[in-house]
């Protein structure tokens, strides 16, 4: 591992010089020390042939691990480059939900090639994946775990594994099942090394286990796979029949594709699988537009308040300075709000029932909250805009209707923050598209309904 970006691109340049000069002896050597991860990143910073040639010279195992860590446009032109040999190579060496993975990702002529050059059982489970739903567990699971049955000794059940442990995706935990092949127990293989070899496994397997099934959401599987610190989960038919695992590299795939899908969408954006650089202009402008077409409509209701206050505004033109720093106030209040009820929600931490806790919490937040910047507030209109720039307009009721307005924006933000991603997630909608743009733009009118009341009631405009 290399400790920092310069000595990574000494490599690439090394790399390239190797390549060059056709040194493919060396450039093997110095290759074969490194993760399979980081020999995907050399071939972003390489020129265009130089993947397939080092692609080549790396043994079939590490070729394969490189294979997956690389993104679906350079696993495409890969394999459009591959001969049918090495495409059968590749395909061998691959665990099962990563040729799923590939599947997925790539155009239905590479599909139609990788399929045809994938053993009949691979295939087979391939297109039994492929016939979940997207977001299911069923879509993320690998048919290839070590099942044992109860009445094995445990030197049968090291002999199978060292028998079919090569092509599983893991054997750290074995799964019990019975003739119907339904999931009775499970052991690790720590359980195995210390047993004795005529123990039997059903006097030694665990029979409390969690499992999950293979149309639960594959979100709430990767979240059992946090909560429990599994390595894998077993993976269930409605009838309780073993027919795969979810492994935890496959978990925090999926979280990480949630949490940039929240992210996106708390920044008023369509969601997107691409990363951003690979992402085409338009395909940028359409997952942007909409939200900005909506939250510019919305905040025309904000003009409407302030037209409807001219009056007010031309008695007293000093308000109009004041009015930015209360709404992006308001709006900072309500998201900080949203954004930890949200990740609260996301975490489990938090469930409709305990909205009126959040509520009681968050009041008592902006309590103090709205007290201190109110009195921060204060200090500053009158030290500096009154007797530093010599503002006269800038009085002691001006001052107390600013501070006031921020104390009630600040509780109303907090309250609309904390409770609009709870309400939405009640009612089934994804409190993420509760968040800052939208919840902003609710709390910018708020504050200016409630300045403008504050203002009319203490200055009698």
């Amino acid at each position: 591992m290399f400790e920092s970006k310069n000595k990574w691109e000494e490599l690439a340049e090394q790399v390239e010089d190797l390549v060059s000069r056709k040194r493919y002896a060396e450039l093997r050597d110095l290759l074969l020390p490194l993760e399979a991860a980081d020999i995907a990143w050399l071939f972003d910073e390489l020129d265009e042939k130089a993947p397939h040639l080092i692609f080549r010279l790396l043994p079939k195992e590490l070729a394969a691990e490189v294979f997956v860590e690389l993104d679906s446009d350079e696993q495409e032109i890969l394999i459009r480059g591959f001969s049918n040999t090495e495409l059968k190579e590749v395909l061998d060496e691959l665990y099962l939900d990563d040729a799923v993975d590939i599947v997925e990702e790539m155009p239905a002529g590479v599909v139609k090639r990788i399929l045809q050059h994938a053993d009949p059982e691979t295939r087979k489970s391939i297109n039994e994946i492929l016939k979940y739903p997207d977001d299911s567990t069923g879509s993320i699971m690998t048919t290839e775990f070590v099942d044992l049955k109860e009445t094995m000794t445990v030197e049968d059940a090291l002999k199978r594994i060292r028998r079919t442990g090569p092509d599983k995706e893991t054997i750290n935990v074995s799964y019990v099942i019975d003739d119907e092949r339904r999931l009775i127990g499970l052991l690790t293989i720590r359980t195995l090394l210390l047993a004795e070899e005529d123990d039997v496994i059903g006097d030694i397997m665990e029979r409390n286990f969690i499992a999950v099934r293979t149309l639960d959401d594959q979100e709430t599987t990767a979240r059992a796979l946090s909560k429990y610190d599994f390595l894998a989960l077993p993976v269930v038919d409605t009838e309780n029949r073993l027919v795969g695992i979810v492994t935890v590299d496959d978990a925090i795939d999926v979280l990480q594709e949630e949490v940039t899908e929240d992210m996106e969408k708390m920044a008023a954006m369509l969601p997107s699988d691409k990363p951003y650089l690979k992402t085409a202009t338009f395909e940028t402008y359409k997952a942007r537009i909409p939200w900005l077409l909506l939250l510019m409509i919305s905040a025309t209701f904000t003009g409407q308040i302030i037209s409807s206050f001219e009056s007010a505004l031309a008695a007293a033109t000093i308000l109009t300075a004041y009015i930015p720093m209360l709404m992006d106030t308001g709006g900072n209040c309500g998201s900080q709000a949203s954004v930890t009820v949200i990740r609260g929600l996301s975490l489990g931490e938090i469930e409709f029932s305990d909205i009126f806790r959040v509520i009681w919490k968050e009041i008592r937040v902006a309590a103090v909250c709205g007290c201190t910047l109110a009195a921060a507030n204060f200090i500053k209109l009158m030290l500096v805009d009154r007797m530093l720039f010599h503002n006269a307009m800038v009085t002691i009721p001006v001052a107390a209707v600013i501070c006031c307005t921020m104390v009630c924006t600040v509780l109303c933000a907090k309250l609309v923050g904390c409770s609009l991603p709870l309400l939405a997630k009640k009612i089934g909608f994804d409190p993420a598209v509760m968040a800052s743009p939208f919840i902003t733009t609710i709390v910018d009118a708020i504050s200016l309904l409630i300045y403008f009341q504050i203002a009319s009631a203490v200055l009698g405009l």
